[in-house]
């Protein structure tokens, strides 16, 4: 009789080696990793961002710009995808931390990766919240008349309801399997796929007139009578944030590799997937905009169609009432753009629920236990989820009295989700190459090079986030993100130095692992 064989995935092979049962059901697929991933980058994610970008230093910086910063983000995709391909954990980052660092520094490195993830990816749903929102708030305007025809403008109470409403919706979606959210995230993919390619070609070819190629490509101009900068380098470095904003978030792919099949192959390859997927349709999206603006200047006029408070919004309007004298195609073109935001925040709540979950595992937070549970039906961290939703909504009530809340929000999500790449990485840039077990993506000796690039990049990355975006500086354009950040990260670093560095050790083994090398032998044996 032949001997009955049972394999073992090798993602879930490594996992038990790295001292973790397989508690999440190992269902998701290649492409079902890619679609969250590719959700959680979005095509559309820069546009809040767009208008303030294109008057600090003119179309040119805004278009060269995503270029310069898609070359720097292929070295830190890179040098993720080595790593993850080492460590496919739910964890990713802080676990991979704490086995790079080595066992003096493992401990204090997992700590600090940690909690810049919980902090950067729960602040990540707040500014994907704040985006779909506002989308929505322009979809009505426009759908029921416009800022000059007495369309409905969303006040700010109204503005906060639809944010927490979007929130909740998100949550309750994520209560549901792994494999519900991989189905709408199929369709996210999809609905961005075909979405984004009807924007980046209907758009030029709507609009009754294009700007040149010269006007596109090379035109510079500060705007200092607005934006109250007139450094020509300060104005570079903000016209560019656009692209440091929307070329991250690929490292969903690692946070779902305890759930995905091959997880040590799949994971890198969604993250580069996903990067050059992004890079393109990214580009050529803000080329389209750029290309069908009408009138620059009437963009930010508070007296436009739109209110001046989304220059996207007005360039799609522009382009289809002066085409065809209303804005039906505007109207669909903004609901692509809102599904989009749509998709992508239920992604980015899948991948925070998970990280806290992964960081709760491990004994990293408050209240460890409950954040911890897995539903015993869906086999999805619900606790977790409803935790990021909670911090989501109360990050969203300043919102009725400041308008720069976005910023900060944003702010803090790109330093702490792109600031969490940093550690891992530098520690495999330092780490004696013997100590490192390879997974199938491996980079050899060309890693110290691309970590040094990749790790200097961040730090660059998230030093421009701290910056003012505007002069003089007052209450209402201040930049609260170093103070909300500094405040938070002193905590954590009290916590540490007083407490948790006396009991937090690094990532909590929870499997027997001499038995299951037990297991692992019996079951290739039989």
């Amino acid at each position: 009789m032949t001997p009955h064989v049972m394999e073992m995935d090798s993602g879930e092979k490594r996992l038990n080696e790295l001292g973790y049962k397989q508690e999440l059901r190992r269902e998701m697929t290649l492409f079902k990793t890619l679609a969250i991933t590719f959700s959680c980058m979005s095509v559309f994610t820069g546009t809040p961002l767009y208008g303030q970008s294109l008057r600090y230093a003119g179309p040119a910086t805004l278009i060269w710009g995503w270029l310069v910063v898609t070359f720097f983000t292929w070295f830190v995709g890179i040098a993720m995808a080595e790593i993850c391909s080492s460590f496919p954990t739910t964890g990713s980052l802080y676990f991979w931390a704490a086995h790079l660092a080595g066992p003096s520094w493992g401990p204090f490195a997992s700590w600090c990766c940690a909690w810049l993830e919980i902090i950067g990816l729960t602040t990540a749903i707040g500014a994907q919240a704040y985006s779909a929102t506002q989308a929505f708030q322009m979809f009505i305007l426009i759908a029921t008349g416009t800022n000059k025809g007495g369309g409905y403008f969303a006040s700010r109470s109204v503005f906060v309801c639809l944010y927490m409403g979007i929130t909740l919706i998100w949550a309750v979606l994520n209560t549901f399997t792994l494999q519900f959210i991989a189905l709408l995230n199929i369709i996210s993919i999809w609905w961005q796929l075909i979405g984004g390619l009807l924007v980046i070609i209907m758009l030029p070819l709507v609009s009754q007139s294009t700007q040149t190629a010269s006007a596109v490509f090379t035109h510079f101009e500060t705007s200092p009578e607005s934006t109250g900068i007139s450094s020509v380098p300060y104005s570079v470095v903000l016209s560019v944030l656009l692209s440091n904003y929307c070329l991250y978030g690929y490292d969903a792919a690692a946070h779902l590799t305890e759930e995905t099949k091959g997880a040590d192959k799949t994971g890198p390859i969604a993250i580069l997937s996903s990067i050059g997927m992004i890079s393109v349709f990214g580009w050529a999206y803000y080329l389209a905009l750029t290309f069908s603006i009408q009138d620059l200047d009437y963009l930010y006029s508070a007296d436009n169609e739109t209110g001046g408070v989304l220059v996207p919004a007005q360039i799609i309007y522009d382009a289809f009432h002066g085409r065809y004298h209303n804005s039906t195609g505007a109207v669909i073109f903004l609901f692509i753009i809102w599904g989009s935001f749509f998709f992508c925040g239920l992604s980015v709540t899948t991948t925070a629920a998970r990280v806290v979950y992964a960081v709760s595992r491990d004994r990293c937070m408050p209240f460890s236990p409950v954040w911890s549970k897995v539903n015993p039906r869906n086999k999805v961290p619900t606790n977790a989820v409803w935790l990021c939703a909670a911090i989501t909504m109360l990050l969203g009530l300043p919102i009725l009295k400041m308008d720069v809340v976005f910023i900060a929000i944003l702010s803090v999500s790109t330093i702490g989700w792109v600031g969490g790449y940093a550690v891992p990485i530098f520690a495999r840039l330092v780490m004696a190459e013997e100590n490192f077990k390879p997974g199938p993506f491996y980079l050899g000796r060309a890693r110290r090079p691309v970590c040094l690039v990749a790790f200097l990049w961040i730090c660059y990355t998230c030093s421009v986030f701290l910056l003012p975006t505007s002069y003089p500086i007052r209450w209402k354009t201040f930049n609260y993100a170093p103070v909300a950040l500094g405040v938070v990260l002193t905590l954590v670093m009290l916590w540490w130095a007083l407490d948790a560095r006396k009991w937090y050790k690094g990532p909590v083994r929870n499997i027997d692992v001499q038995l299951q090398t037990t297991r692992i032998a019996s079951c290739t044996s039989k």
